[in-house]
């Protein structure tokens, strides 16, 4: 009888060595690229993917599938937009908007399943990528598990009824109520799942203005305590910063580029921002550089529409500018058109002029340490011209690498002298550059180089 009983326990030890081992080789299977980490941000590109409208299946598995040619573009972080179940309920269009979440811890069966998320990351992390997963925190949708379950989860009127974000016209959505400590715990919770079921990276998150500033700083404290996190604010507040986000929106850089993309503003304005910058925002904090995503594209129109001529200028500047350069799904593609918000369609998927000239870009930002933008980003220092209206000089420079921006944002050819001095590389031509005080340079319309010390 003992020998049966010792037979027993033994093989119940075996069986629960051989289930661990299997639950580490899962958990192995899901992190096979070291944790984010600020060096790891410095040089860094972003990617936008919107599933849906990224192939004509809208699939994980067919995104998934192309993770491996985003390594051509140096992409080295891979935003996802929500991933959830939608809520049918007070819906807009036929699909309703991705940030109408009914259940934060489910699979929009639309796209998929829990098994192509997981594969999904995986693909990213043995391609060198992050992943981070895009987290509706200010709202929900009307279908809510927490509607039926916890209404006092919820922002309500006089009446006592539940509503949608006042001064929004956000009615597809129910607003969270932040004052609700249990409420807060359970968003916490339901953050934590994707990082230690999936692996996931960090978040993006939605209108992050919005929802308190102590909600973000204990939040990620606690999600540090499960790994290192990266947190991309939709949010331009430097409190944001403080404890919470490693970077945010840089509207406001974009909103020059556009104007000045149209003839509304000019280099000044551009200065103007970049001197605001300094006054606002500490030196570790980071801004998103971006000619466009999926709010622009859908509700303010194209690149090409936005900026014109100007559209591939534009697109080196926010590669040149401090700050971490932004690709949305289809820009890759010469996208020119809006894509519908709350219906399927479909981006497309031949390589024109914009894909070479990512590569391009991509290589320089991932390797050339002046183009650093994170936590210890490389030094600007404006350059003066002639004409400072319409040249745009600058140079970016650290540990000894150095390059040199120079383009003439406006519409009109434009003869000027820099105060620069000596020989540089062109960066695309390859060609020696020589800077003179004494010989001006005549630069067509748009017209840009990125010079290599």
């Amino acid at each position: 009888m003992k020998n049966l009983l010792f037979i027993i326990i033994l093989a119940v030890l075996v069986s629960c060595k051989s289930e661990n081992k299997k639950e580490q080789s899962n958990i192995n299977n899901l992190t096979t690229i070291k944790p984010v980490s600020d060096e790891a941000l410095e040089n860094a590109v972003i990617y936008e993917v919107n599933i849906r409208q990224y192939s004509p299946e809208g699939t994980f598995q067919k995104f998934t599938e192309d993770i491996p040619q985003l390594k051509e573009l140096g992409v080295k972080i891979i935003w996802v937009m929500p991933i959830y179940p939608i809520s049918t309920t007070k819906s807009k269009g036929s699909l309703g908007s991705y940030y109408a979440v009914s259940d934060y811890t489910k699979v929009n069966p639309e796209f998929g399943n829990l098994e192509d998320v997981k594969n999904l990351v995986n693909t990213a992390h043995e391609n060198g990528m992050y992943v981070i997963l895009d987290w509706v925190t200010n709202h929900t949708g009307w279908d809510h598990v927490w509607l039926k379950s916890h209404p006092e989860y919820y922002t309500k009127n006089e009446k006592g009824e539940i509503t949608h974000t006042v001064g929004t016209d956000w009615t597809d959505v129910a607003d969270l109520n932040y004052d609700n400590q249990e409420m807060r715990a359970e968003m916490l919770e339901d953050m934590k799942y994707w990082l230690t079921e999936v692996s996931v990276d960090g978040f993006r998150c939605d209108v992050a203005g919005m929802v308190p500033v102590d909600f973000w700083e204990n939040t990620v404290v606690e999600l540090k305590k499960i790994k290192p996190v990266f947190m991309l604010a939709e949010g331009w507040e430097p409190n944001l910063f403080e404890n919470g986000f490693d970077m945010g929106y840089s509207w406001d850089t974009h909103h020059r580029m556009n104007a000045i993309a149209q003839g509304k503003e000019t280099v000044k304005n551009w200065d103007e921002r970049m001197a605001q910058i300094d006054t606002l925002y500490k030196k570790d904090d980071i801004l998103m550089n971006f000619v466009t995503n999926h709010d622009e594209n859908s509700w303010s129109g194209t690149v090409k529409e936005r900026m014109g001529d100007a559209s591939e200028v534009m697109l080196a500047l926010s590669y040149c500018a401090p700050g971490m350069p932004l690709i949305y799904s289809g820009q890759e593609y010469d996208m020119n058109k809006r894509l519908l918000f709350f219906e399927k369609d479909t981006i497309p998927k031949t390589k024109g002029k914009v894909w070479p000239l990512l590569v391009k870009l991509g290589e320089l930002k991932n390797n050339n340490k002046a183009l650093s933008g994170g936590k210890n980003a490389a030094l600007y220092t404006k350059i003066p011209s002639s004409d400072d209206e319409n040249i745009l000089i600058f140079s970016r420079e650290k540990d000894g690498d150095k390059i040199t921006f120079m383009a003439n944002l406006s519409n009109k050819e434009v003869t000027f002298t820099s105060e620069n001095e000596g020989e540089s590389i062109d960066f695309f031509s390859n060609e020696k550059f020589l800077f003179s005080k004494e010989k001006p340079l005549t630069f067509k319309p748009w017209q840009y180089k990125i010079l290599i010390d």
